[in-house]
Formats: C-alpha cells, structure tokens, sequence
C-alpha cells in the first residue's frame, strides 16, 4: 500500500528532477509535496464514489416519456497518459421508462468520472453503462466536447481543438429520430439571466 508520505516522497522526486536541485528546496517548494497530494484527494476524489449510490434515489416518471438532458455541465479531469488536465462540457440525456432521478445526480455521474485519471472515450462510455444499469431507461445518451491540455502546452501545441465523443445507447442509438431530437435540444440557444 502506498501511503501520504510515499506520495509526497514521489512529488518531491519530480520537483527535484524539474528544479535539477540536489539541496533543499528553495523556500516556495518546500511545502508543494504536501500541497499537490492534499490537491490530489479532490482531484481524484472520483475513485472514492459509487455509481449505484449517486443514482439510487429515483422518483416516479407519473408517465413522462420524453427526453431528460442536462446539457453544459462543465467538468475537469485529468488524461491518463501524461497527467495533463483536460475540461470541457457534457451533455446528458435519457429516456426513462418508469423512474426518473434528479437532475444534480447526473452531474455528479459526471463528476465521478471525471475526478479518476482518465480518457475521454472512457467517461462518455461509462456515463451510459451506468444510466442503463441503474435507471434501465429506454435510451440514454452522453456527448463531451473537451480541449486537452496534452494538445495545447505540449506536442502539437493547437490552442483552439475541441475533442468530441458520443455514446448512444437505446432509443437514441436505434432512432434517427431520436437522436435528431437530442441534437436539436443541445444546440438550443442558451437560457439568458
């Protein structure tokens, strides 16, 4: 088991290796092992969540039928395969059957996500898996549109791309209707005010 001091001993290693210093720390790097791991437990906070207890308290749907989105919900995480973070906005939808549930428990699905280090296809992917499984809706479906900073700071350096995903599972994959429908809501004007 890796404990608090294992994990700041590891970040003092990188500040090291960063600052090629082989002394003490100058004074404003002193305390940044235990500054990045205490950021690190909210940042990650998503591993200590579960999906089943976010969506467990559901209400009667009393017959509605149509699309549920939440749609612009912002979030943060931080890519796999260089550390670096990545934000963008989700879109959230689902067609209930029976129950519905409320609105901030799908935000904080995506919060789960997105607070474990991740890739983008694996958030819109796991968004959906869990609605089915837990809502058994007649469809969901979840679309990210996200700048990485893998993208931005290093390697290809483009400031202005926007990696999108989609999952549609349900009515929304099997229905062009549907999915048209989805679409049309999403790209609605913003409420002002």
């Amino acid at each position: 088991m890796v404990t608090m001091n294992d994990a700041k001993d590891a970040v003092e290693t990188l500040v090291r290796y960063i600052e090629e210093s082989q002394g003490e720390l100058r004074e404003g790097l002193r305390d940044t092992p235990n500054r990045v791991v205490k950021s690190y437990d909210e940042i990650f906070s998503g591993y200590s969540m579960d999906s089943s207890e976010i969506l467990d308290s559901t209400f009667n749907a009393e017959g509605y039928d149509g699309i549920v989105l939440l749609r612009d919900i912002e979030f943060h995480s931080t890519c796999e395969h260089h550390l670096q973070p990545f934000s963008g906005r989700a879109h959230i939808a689902y067609i209930p059957v029976d129950r519905i549930v409320g609105i901030s428990k799908l935000a904080r699905l995506l919060d789960m996500h997105a607070k474990r280090l991740q890739n983008q296809e694996r958030i819109t992917k796991a968004i959906t898996d869990d609605l089915m499984a837990n809502l058994e809706p007649k469809g969901c479906a979840a679309i990210i549109e996200a700048k990485h900073g893998c993208m931005r700071c290093r390697g290809v350096q483009k400031q202005n791309s926007v990696m999108t995903t989609s999952s549609m599972r349900g009515a929304f994959f099997d229905k062009a209707e549907a999915r048209s429908e989805l679409m049309q809501l999403i790209r609605s004007p913003p409420l002002k005010g």
